[in-house]
């Protein structure tokens, strides 16, 4: 959300909102890793690693071997790293540089560093332009970065904080508007904005993801996620998840989503055969707010960090050696 960092995060002691349905998943192993701030996770193009954005680079776990690389790429407060389909060009934002820094897969090697805007956040890569993709958190719209020539080839204009995005594979891009309760849908081809749909009854709206089917789900702040037709903007549903929400994680192969919420330690889950519905909920950690899903296994990878007790009106505090992966599974 507005604030990124979880050492920065206010930690809220709320019950996990009630599902009757279990949906036979729980925690089944923590991964330890080196202690630190994190944002997005996402997986590698091929469905090989996972890529953790770090206060200091990116950390990537082979979803195959369990073997973790703390700092594939060294950099600054970094938020969003994704990968270019067929390539061994990644990307990952990072606010210390105010842009985007491109990478070597293999290796971390920095290749390229592209000054976006004031806040890059969240990060895409669209298939159909073969186009990057950088959210300004601060105003400054959606950069247009070209992997082959490791340049930006243009902005799109949208004013507002823009939080997580999603793309169809056909050329659209749809990005929440954290400060407008908005949802936009962009052309990325003509760099254009087609058109915004206001998530009425939607708070802060930060997780975004869009399934199969064609509904795109938004998590929002004030403990909903809100369905609405990709096509029509129309709204459909409202589900009912915990506090502190930042990631809608999507499982196209097994029509499933989740929403971790770091408030209450949570993870809901959501049914997305048809109109998404939510159908239970899993315990997981406070502090676990974003994670992404191992596309072969369906199994969900959420950081997480357990936190001293602190004074009222203090900022929770990691415990030194507590950060992990947790790994939600059947």
């Amino acid at each position: 959300m507005l604030a990124r960092f979880i050492a920065a995060a206010a930690l809220l002691s709320v019950a996990p909102p009630a599902l009757a349905a279990d949906p036979g998943m729980t925690v089944t192993k923590r991964i330890a890793a080196p202690d630190g701030g994190w944002d997005y996770v996402n997986v590698s193009a091929d469905g090989k690693k996972l890529l953790v954005s770090r206060s200091d680079g990116v950390l990537t776990l082979d979803l195959a071997t369990g073997a973790v690389n703390p700092r594939l790429v060294s950099a600054g407060r970094t938020h969003g790293a994704v990968t270019v389909a067929g390539s061994t060009v990644g990307m990952v934002t990072s606010t210390a540089s105010g842009g985007a820094l491109l990478f070597d897969t293999r290796t971390g090697a920095v290749t390229a560093t592209i000054k976006t805007g004031a806040k890059p956040d969240a990060a895409a890569f669209d298939p159909a332009t073969g186009m990057l993709l950088v959210m300004d958190n601060a105003g400054g719209g959606v950069a247009v970065i070209n992997p082959k020539a490791q340049t930006l080839v243009g902005t799109v204009a949208l004013p507002g904080a823009l939080e997580s995005a999603a793309v169809d594979a056909k050329g659209l891009l749809y990005v929440n508007v954290e400060d407008k309760g908005e949802l936009a849908v962009i052309d990325i081809a003509r760099r254009q904005v087609l058109k915004t749909v206001k998530l009425t009854g939607c708070d802060e709206p930060g997780g975004l993801a869009l399934t199969r089917q064609g509904y795109l789900i938004a998590a929002c702040a004030n403990g909903h996620a809100k369905t609405v037709e990709a096509m029509t903007g129309k709204l459909l549903a409202d589900i009912v998840i915990g506090a502190r929400p930042d990631a809608v994680i999507y499982d196209a192969s097994r029509d499933r989503a989740y929403v971790p919420t770091g408030g209450d330690g949570a993870l809901t889950v959501i049914d997305t055969k048809g109109v998404p519905h939510g159908i239970g909920i899993v315990a997981t950690q406070q502090g676990s707010r974003t994670g992404a899903v191992d596309p072969a296994t369906g199994n969900v990878y959420l950081p997480g960090a357990r936190f001293a007790q602190t004074e009222a009106g203090q900022r929770p505090k990691a415990i030194p050696g507590s950060f992990e992966l947790l790994v939600v599974g059947h």
